[in-house]
């Protein structure tokens, strides 16, 4: 993997890790053989480094893989504003629209959301639909944060678990600007499965531990607290339910059985939403694929079972590279 860069349409420098080194751009040949490009999205104060233990599997399979960085995040620019979900899901359009031009038409785009990439994953189909994907993996987010009495209720069965309202959601920005480093290991804390919720099977050495630590703080320390907190306020407002309903591609939803975010039943609701929208289109289930799978660990999945985890996204993408030939 190396790093390229791209620009937003306000000039905000967008980087992102490839799997396949970018040249002059050509629609004749996409990079790779195998027909689709996987798009591995991170989560709050993450980067493209989370991905360091899938990206040479999943490109290992011909496909191209690239790991982008947010906005405010990793590599990429630092704007004063910015810190919504809707401009980062802006954001992602115009990196498709780069990659695009080193891509075949009939090429299989894959994106993975990871917690909130799966929210600007979502927001983007809000805003302008789902056909320039083949399907969608969604990893670890429900798809509303805070309890909401609307729809039936909203309570702690399906919402966050430690940010949920406007009192948790204060006290979340307090934690991140007064006491970042505190906030950092918390985060840590609660997205690894056997920190969150420790079982006697797990083989965890105290080195890995401190290691695991390490390289999660040491990616969120890059990012500035202020502005994070900010996202924050405007990530857990996000009501995307009807958004599932209008996705019709096919649809992987991964969750970790040991997750501290959510829990599991909120993130069934986005399989859930995919197919009451079919079934209100008149489509049925049959019409694509809405699969929802449980992993052993926790809230980063693709960091604890990397190995599961490529598998499971190669032959997500191998379906809907299947499906857009038929």
């Amino acid at each position: 993997m190396e790093y390229s860069y791209t620009e937003a349409n306000d000039g905000c420098p967008l980087a992102f890790q490839t799997s396949v080194p970018l040249g002059p751009a050509t629609s004749a040949t996409p990079p790779g053989a195998g027909g689709a490009l996987i798009l591995l999205i991170h989560g709050f104060s993450g980067s493209s480094e989370y991905f360091q233990r899938n990206t040479a599997a999943l490109a290992g399979s011909g496909a191209w893989v690239v790991a982008v960085d947010l906005r405010g995040h990793g590599q990429s620019g630092r704007p004063a504003g910015g810190y919504h979900v809707a401009r980062l899901a802006a954001d992602l359009r115009d990196l498709l629209a780069h990659l695009r031009t080193f891509l075949s038409p009939d090429a299989a785009v894959v994106p993975v959301g990871c917690s909130i990439g799966a929210a600007i994953l979502w927001t983007y189909v809000e805003l302008f639909g789902d056909a320039d994907f083949g399907g969608m993996v969604f990893v670890d987010q429900a798809p509303l944060q805070d309890r909401s009495p609307f729809a039936g209720g909203w309570d702690a069965s399906r919402a966050h678990r430690g940010c949920f309202d406007e009192a948790s959601m204060l006290a979340a920005q307090r934690a991140w600007t007064e006491t970042p480093e505190a906030a950092y290991a918390g985060l840590v804390a609660d997205c690894l499965g056997y920190r969150y919720a420790p079982a006697a099977g797990d083989d965890v050495s105290e080195a890995r531990r401190r290691a695991d630590e390490a390289f999660f703080t040491a990616i969120s320390r890059k990012c500035d607290p202020v502005w994070l907190a900010r996202l924050l306020a405007d990530h857990t407002r996000y009501d995307h339910r009807e958004a599932c309903e209008s996705i019709r591609v096919p649809v992987l939803m991964m969750a970790g059985k040991r997750t501290g975010c959510f829990p599991l039943e909120g993130m069934k609701e986005t399989t859930e939403r995919v197919l009451k929208g079919r079934r209100d289109r008149g489509e049925g289930e049959e019409a694509a694929v809405a699969r929802w799978m449980e992993f052993e660990s926790g809230h980063w999945l693709f960091w604890e079972e990397p190995e599961r985890f490529n598998m499971e996204i190669l032959g997500f993408v191998k379906e809907c590279v299947s499906a857009g030939r038929k």
